[in-house]
């Protein structure tokens, strides 16, 4: 039996080949919420133009709340034969509404209704992930506020550079999670214009309200241009972006917080709510949910990675390869709110081993730059030649098997004999985080501050 959808062109049925690759009711389903929303809007501003009677608009309309509400409850039988969410509701709605469900897809296409269904559903998504990531930051700037004073080697090259704060640190991924923000923001703004009313490509000749419809569902205004409406899935491209980099700041920490779990660095403890064991080695103890969080951006970027290699060869307006747009939107947006809420829990449950962190930020000479500091703040020395004194004195200690706190006075003094006993003052670490108070500096005071102003601003 041929669709009926699609009138009266068709007259035999599609194979079950074209059924198989066409139908997209698998997935999109996840966009009934959505469809019937637009439908609503639609229909509505049909019936306040005179499109349609107002009779015929309240039956779709108690038709469409029933639909809804057979969706929600389960109770709603999804075909195949019947391609996507579209057409199920469609036919649904003829059942329960009879001859004047016809009516509801006058001016409309389904081009324009699955864009607008899709741009709907990504706008939620972002305003979910939003708040996902608010709470994230929140989670941070709390542990940050709570161990701000614990100190923690820094690392370039994953090589001891120089001592921080654990809170500075964990301040850092507010930094990158509030630029995640941002992202989304800015791209739920450009997002927020409304196709519907586009119809197939080239607008209706019906005297429709596209202005009523758009403030309807929530958008700041209809798309100016038909063809770019049904066209445009700039809106997901963009939200993926943002999403990968997200991912990828998610993924960063990720691979911190598995370095610090390990014996060798033993920075932190996670509980037994975000570990796992071994079937065969009993004492181990896997940062599972680290290392998952960590590998989510390979299925986020690849989404992004698969639309653009969708889109990037399409002529105006609508092809049949925009359906692969939904399950690479889905995947990558489910996967970074499931990284999120990982991450969140994590933060919330760790709690810094703060003697082996301390321990570890005295070695490797950390306090080296302190040094050079010093000679360049007390001796007046340049600061190349600075740089050059202390690399010698570092050789020299390295040499000792001694760290920079404990090489001899006199043993400074071979290499610069007018280093004086006040060198030692800086050379301890909790004297140089201290000392770092410059804007955006890691001293404690600076952490405090800043901890205290995030909270602020995320409300508590």
């Amino acid at each position: 039996m041929t669709n009926k959808m699609w009138g009266g062109r068709f007259a035999a049925e599609p194979s079950e080949i074209m059924e198989e690759i066409n139908a997209s009711i698998g997935f999109d389903q996840r966009l009934a919420q959505q469809d019937i929303a637009g439908s609503r809007a639609h229909v509505e501003m049909l019936a306040a133009k005179g499109i349609i009677s107002k009779s015929d608009c309240g039956k779709i309309k108690r038709g469409l709340a029933q639909i809804q509400s057979e969706i929600s409850d389960g109770a709603f039988t999804f075909s195949r034969a019947l391609e996507d969410i579209h057409m199920n509701i469609e036919q649904r709605l003829k059942d329960v509404a009879g001859d004047a469900a016809g009516r509801l897809h006058t001016a409309r296409s389904r081009n324009d209704q699955t864009v607008t269904d899709l741009r709907l559903y990504v706008r939620d998504c972002v305003d979910q992930l939003d708040g996902q990531l608010h709470g994230l930051q929140a989670a941070l700037a709390r542990k940050a506020a709570e161990h701000g004073d614990v100190i923690m080697p820094g690392f370039t090259h994953l090589q001891t550079a120089q001592p921080v704060t654990f809170g500075h640190h964990l301040l850092a991924y507010v930094e990158m999670l509030a630029r995640d923000r941002s992202r989304l923001s800015d791209a739920r703004k450009r997002m927020n214009q409304c196709p519907l009313g586009a119809a197939a490509l080239a607008g209706t000749s019906f005297p429709i309200d596209r202005k009523m419809t758009a403030r309807a569902l929530g958008f700041d205004a209809p798309c100016r241009n038909s063809l770019d409406a049904v066209a445009d899935r700039d809106f997901v491209l963009e939200t993926l972006a943002a999403a990968s980099i997200c991912a990828v700041h998610l993924s960063r920490f990720a691979e911190e917080i598995v370095l610090w779990m390990t014996p060798q660095f033993n920075f932190i403890r996670l509980s037994d709510k975000f570990t796992t064991g071994s079937s065969i080695m009993p004492q181990k103890r896997n940062p599972d949910a680290a290392e998952l969080v960590r590998a989510k951006p390979g299925r986020i970027v690849g989404s992004l990675t698969a639309l653009l290699m969708v889109m990037k060869g399409l002529p105006m307006t609508y092809s049949k390869d925009m359906q692969e747009d939904k399950e690479q939107t889905f995947d990558a947006l489910d996967n970074l709110s499931l990284a999120i809420a990982a991450m969140t829990g994590m933060v919330d449950d760790l709690e810094p081993n703060t003697d082996q962190m301390l321990a570890a930020a005295a070695r490797g000479f950390s306090t080296a730059t302190d040094l050079a500091d010093w000679l360049v703040r007390v001796l007046g020395m340049p600061f190349r030649e600075a740089h050059h004194v202390t690399g010698s004195l570092v050789a020299m200690a390295e040499a000792k098997g001694v760290d920079l706190p404990e090489l001899a006075l006199s043993d400074m003094q071979s290499v610069e004999k007018r280093i004086t006993g006040d060198v030692y003052s800086v050379l301890g670490v909790e004297a140089s985080v201290k000392s770092r108070r410059s804007f955006g500096g890691t001293a404690p005071a600076n952490v405090r501050r800043e901890a205290k102003r995030w909270l602020k601003l995320l409300g508590g």
